[in-house]
């Protein structure tokens, strides 16, 4: 359950292996919303996530909500991030609140200095820090739909650092088609383990994307000790 919280950094990116669809919908080409039901290994559900894109004036609003958790432990996080039209970022705040833990933050990004500031709202006392980047940061929202965009131009996202909180390496490995079944209905998708690292752990992901022109996120694995848990699309 602890690494829930890291599921938006398995929306990475997989080889294309088919041509676009010629339906243009979804990001990058109009506003879009995602449902997803969180399931424990046994198929009961743990609760559901959103993910939201909306561009306005030059720029995405990239927004993710997770409600899920057992007894004696809920999951409540809120994701919001501001990025340029290249899917640079400029903004993100996170608002996590697992059991009795809770974090509430906020990161700017200055893309003139290079330099960004982390100031932890909550809990009290948190305090501010800075670091610096270069080129075109990345949270893990923005990874998110970069690596979507990228897929569906045909190429496979770098590995690279993504910011969420502290620095994650971020690899993406193609592993073929694989056709998975969602909603009572077979798909045929491209399947794509995620490997993460950070400061103080690394593990791997599992993603099914869809063949479209969006290239949607079908189902996402997330091997555990108790268990696979999956956050599948509902459609």
């Amino acid at each position: 359950m602890r690494h829930i919280r890291y599921l938006v950094l398995a929306v990475a990116a997989a080889l294309p292996l088919v041509p676009a669809a010629v339906a243009q919908t979804g990001f990058p080409f109009q506003d879009e919303s995602l449902h997803y039901n969180v399931n424990w290994p046994s198929g009961l559900s743990l609760g559901e996530a959103t993910f939201t894109a909306h561009h306005k004036g030059g720029a995405w609003e990239l927004a993710m909500t997770l409600d899920a958790g057992v007894p004696g432990f809920a999951v409540a996080d809120k994701i919001r991030s501001q990025v340029t039209d290249d899917l640079c970022s400029l903004e993100l705040e996170r608002d996590i609140s697992h059991g009795a833990r809770k974090t509430r933050e906020k990161t700017t990004f200055d893309q003139k200095t290079g330099e960004a500031t982390r100031t932890t709202v909550f809990p009290a006392g948190g305090g501010t820090s800075t670091f610096t980047f270069t080129s075109c940061p990345r949270d893990a929202m923005a990874f998110l739909y970069f690596a979507r965009r990228e897929l569906g131009q045909g190429r496979v996202a770098p590995a690279q650092t993504v910011f969420f909180g502290s620095a994650y390496s971020v690899r993406m490995d193609y592993t073929g088609a694989q056709t998975i079944t969602l909603n009572d209905k077979p798909s045929v998708t491209d399947h794509l383990v995620v490997n993460v690292k950070g400061p103080k752990s690394s593990f791997s992901l599992e993603v099914f994307f869809a063949r479209d022109a969006a290239r949607t996120p079908l189902v996402i694995r997330v091997p555990l000790s108790e268990g696979t848990f999956s956050m599948e699309l509902v459609r």
